[in-house]
């Protein structure tokens, strides 16, 4: 029967059965992942840390450091890294916490002598709120707790990945044989192959991802400095992390930034302030992105905006973390894949003298 198909017919169908082979296998893949995020989630922010961490790690091996030390060191740096900047934002947000309330305070009761109306006084809001707080005391105090039991989970994801970087980054000269036992003999070159690549297109991500991050931080806080926001060092640490997650991260931090300078400096100040994010933001997409991320890896926007709309629904913030350099190491390993299965153009036969027909022959 299949011989009556046309040869395209039979093409299309098996690229057909192919592909829905794939996205059943990456389906059960994801749910299963969703189902043991948990355990899940430290290894993949491990992969992402040892990803980020591997070059200094390797530097302290040149320098004949043992390995054990090695990786107790870099994971050291990681922690006064991330205790930096989260001392820098707390201690921001404590010196000038009262300053930015009061700020949004005075503007709110700006835009109610501009835009109130009956019923929709201060006052009006404030006895409204009381009210509202009395019917729904119960909830708010089951969403503290809950607040808390996320908080706490989050430090425990946070110690397990640390721990795994550690022992990644020990033993990270074993992988290629771990991953060779586990494959047949005549696929290993190839397996190994593709880890190599997905790997690398991570790293590249990564290190790209963090020059940038830092280059748009001191942009913007040297701006904000200028223009005298308050908390201009913890907006800075704010668009440095937020910068891991592209376009999105900027967007929410840049958002951040210009809200704090509306309420406390006004609307001049604030125009000053988008300027500034929207400059960093045009340096970013138009200078730092190519001329960085094109040497490690290089997706289209729509691509990288689809994999974050992908990973926040599956996974909310963490998805949203890990989808761009998921995505990174995927399209590594379909390339290393088309690079080795490909078949390249059969090069002609030469003629044999033989062959050619002389003008007498032909006559």
């Amino acid at each position: 029967m299949h011989t009556l198909l046309p040869e395209a017919v039979r093409r299309v169908a098996a690229w057909c059965v192919v592909t829905l082979l794939v996205a059943g296998v990456a389906g059960v893949g994801v749910w299963l992942c969703t189902q043991l995020k948990t355990a899940v989630t430290p290894v993949l922010l491990a992969l992402l840390g040892t990803a980020l961490l591997g070059p200094l790690y390797r530097r302290l091996l040149k320098m004949r450091v043992q390995r054990s030390l090695a990786a107790g060191l870099t994971c050291a740096a990681v922690l006064a890294v991330v205790g930096g900047a989260t001392y820098i934002v707390v201690a921001a947000l404590i010196d000038t916490g009262d300053q930015i309330i009061s700020s949004l305070k005075q503007a709110a009761v700006d835009l109610s002598k501009h835009f109130g109306a009956a019923g929709t006084s201060l006052d009006d809001l404030a006895s409204n709120a009381k009210d509202l707080l009395g019917k729904f005391g119960g909830t708010a105090a089951s969403g503290v707790v809950s607040g808390i039991s996320v908080v706490g989970e989050m430090i425990a994801t946070a110690v397990l990945a640390l721990l795994l970087v550690f022992f990644f980054l020990r033993d990270s000269h074993k992988t290629a044989g771990a991953l060779r036992s586990l494959v047949p003999a005549s696929s290993a070159d190839t397996v190994e192959a593709m880890a190599r690549r997905a790997f690398t297109a991570v790293e590249g991500f990564m290190r790209g991802t963090t020059v940038i991050a830092l280059i748009d931080a001191v942009c913007i806080t040297v701006g904000l400095l200028i223009l005298d926001v308050p908390g201009a060092a913890g907006l800075g640490a704010l668009v440095f992390v937020g910068a891991y997650i592209p376009y999105l991260g900027a967007f929410l931090s840049g958002a951040v930034a210009v809200l704090v300078a509306l309420a406390d400096r006004g609307v001049a100040i604030a125009l000053w302030a988008l300027g500034v994010v929207l400059a960093v933001q045009v340096l970013e997409g138009h200078v730092l992105q190519p001329m960085i991320q094109s040497r490690t890896v290089q997706m289209h926007p729509a691509v990288v905006m689809l994999a974050i709309t992908a990973g926040a629904s599956v996974a909310g913030i963490i998805g949203m973390l890990l989808a761009v350099p998921l995505t990174a190491a995927a399209f590594g390993v379909i390339s290393e894949m088309r690079a080795r299965y490909s078949a390249p153009a059969a090069p002609a036969a030469p003629a044999s003298p033989g062959d050619t027909a002389s003008p007498a022959d032909a006559s």
